[in-house]
């Protein structure tokens, strides 16, 4: 009987795995780790980028169509009035609501195409609901600079997802790192 006992206990010994087998299991986890991490992490970035060009586009080709839809005026240029823009802020604020809403012949939007119609013309919206998000900084806002004039680009503010200049249509990311894109 005491025999029958110990031959039990070596069974059940021999079950589990040793301190070697598992402090090689997690050695082997951790090289595995340090492989995957860095590959994750060059992905992600891609991923922005690639995400920051395809919105930069996409801003790009409806501002270029808003000015050739509007005799050669960028968006933001004039005010929501239709009037010249006299600051950054009104030229930004008539910059989303020119791209996102039906527009006539001077800019001025609109909430509806026939509204726009009944102004002489009905342009736009040149995009569908909002400004895309600069993946970068997390922010679909656009800050303009109406007094640059020059075709320089001057430092990002990082307060905006975009920077616009009303005078030469020059749209940057606003986020620091991307203001050559």
């Amino acid at each position: 009987m005491i025999n029958q006992k110990k031959a039990q206990r070596r069974k059940l010994g021999n079950k589990g795995f040793t301190l070697i087998e598992i402090l090689i299991v997690v050695m082997v986890l951790g090289i595995l780790a340090m492989v995957i991490v860095p590959q994750i992490t060059v992905s992600t970035q891609d991923a922005k980028e690639s995400t920051l060009q395809t919105n930069i586009v996409a801003l790009r080709n409806a501002i270029e169509l808003y000015y050739h839809q509007h005799n050669n005026v960028y968006p933001g240029f004039n005010a929501v009035t239709g009037a010249a823009s006299t600051t950054d802020a009104l030229s930004a604020t008539a910059f989303v609501a020119q791209l996102v809403k039906f527009t006539g012949p001077t800019g001025i939007p609109y909430e509806t195409k026939a509204l726009a119609l009944a102004a002489g013309a009905a342009y736009g919206p040149y995009i569908k609901s909002d400004l895309p998000t600069n993946p970068f900084n997390s922010l679909n806002t656009v800050v303009c600079d109406f007094d640059e004039a020059s075709l320089a680009v001057k430092a990002s503010s990082g307060t905006a997802g975009w920077k616009f200049y009303p005078v030469t249509g020059i749209l940057v990311a606003n986020d620091g790192a991307h203001d050559t894109l």
